[in-house]
């Protein structure tokens, strides 16, 4: 009977940290940032190459920091040292033969080196601008013509006037430019989802539950998660896949701060602030400064609070960001 009482004291908590916030955030519904940002949203690139990322993100109309953040980490995840099994090399992924082209010397030490990002990314982006330029005399929107050509090549997109009618072309126009808006910076409000409250759901119904260190939730594991299983179990109650780990996870949608979260935003946490890839554990806030989250070993999912020092920012979760996420291999992932 104890146990009982306590539930439901938990989800009269719930409910009122539930409704304050959203009655708290009511002016945030519906509105919507005008324009285009050039800001990187915080620690959405990797500390050491985000002063790259932002000066080369510029090079053209046809591209913007978020835009080129989002190719380097769709191509490589932010790894240096990655190779394709189409031999594609380095954090921007050219392959050898397109580098002999199009490769620059970024940081004007001699020489063009695949490997070294202070190459690669200024590469990347003096070669998105070089497609802007082939196809400029098309019409319609320049970025999408820019991206139709890096993947369907120039030609086609001058025959067809514009992004042409290949589904592999529109779905990578479509994943680009999605995935971009989770590394810009918010220029106003952002917009709430529309599966956050069903994925809230799941996740208080599984209070009390003991956490497992790569826990899923499945019957053999005793219906037990650990911290990202248990907010990709939430979101998938809903129709959104999001990827296993949590610093992927932090990508799937753009960024509200800290005084526009709603219940349902993935909240994170990380010992380095300035980089997403760092991130170490995630929740699914409820309200009032509160989460619901798997913490570690030895405890159970409950409510705790989220401004710690360790605190690293907030993603809004949709499906159109969840799907243009990359998979990830699993020696590429490494947080939980």
């Amino acid at each position: 009977m104890a146990g009982g009482i306590g539930i439901a004291v938990a989800l009269s908590f719930l409910v009122l940290l539930v409704v304050g916030t959203y009655s708290a955030a009511a002016g945030l519904v519906g509105a919507e940032a005008g324009g285009r940002a050039l800001g990187l949203a915080k620690g959405a690139v990797p500390g050491k190459y985000q002063p790259l990322v932002q000066k080369w993100g510029t090079l053209c109309p046809a591209i913007s920091p978020a835009l080129l953040a989002a190719q380097l980490y769709s191509e490589s995840g932010w790894n240096p040292n990655a190779v394709s099994p189409a031999d594609a090399r380095g954090i921007a992924q050219f392959i050898p033969g397109t580098w002999a082209g199009h490769g620059v010397d970024g940081d004007g030490d001699g020489d063009r080196d695949i490997w070294d990002p202070n190459d690669a990314i200024p590469s990347a982006a003096s070669y998105d601008c070089e497609l802007a330029k082939d196809v400029a005399g098309v019409g319609g929107d320049p970025t999408g013509n820019m991206l139709a050509a890096y993947n369907a090549g120039s030609y086609a997109v001058i025959k067809y006037g514009g992004v042409p009618p290949y589904a592999e072309t529109q779905g990578y126009v479509k994943t680009i430019t999605t995935l971009a808006k989770s590394f810009e910076r918010p220029l106003g409000r952002v917009s709430p989802s529309q599966q956050a409250s069903g994925a809230l759901y799941f996740a208080q119904k599984q209070l009390g539950t003991p956490y497992l260190w790569g826990g899923n939730g499945t019957p053999d594991q005793d219906g037990r998660f650990d911290c990202s299983g248990l907010t990709k179990a939430a979101y998938e109650s809903v129709g959104v896949e999001l990827p296993r780990v949590a610093n992927d996870q932090y990508n799937a949608g753009p960024h509200p701060s800290r005084a526009e979260l709603l219940p349902g935003d993935l909240v994170f946490f990380s010992d380095d602030l300035t980089n997403s890839r760092d991130i170490r554990h995630v929740g699914i806030y409820v309200g009032g400064g509160y989460m619901i989250n798997a913490p570690y070993t030895g405890a159970v999912i409950r409510f705790d609070k989220i401004d710690t020092p360790d605190y690293f920012g907030a993603t809004r979760v949709t499906k159109d960001g969840a799907e243009a996420l990359p998979e990830r291999t699993p020696e590429a992932r490494s947080a939980s």
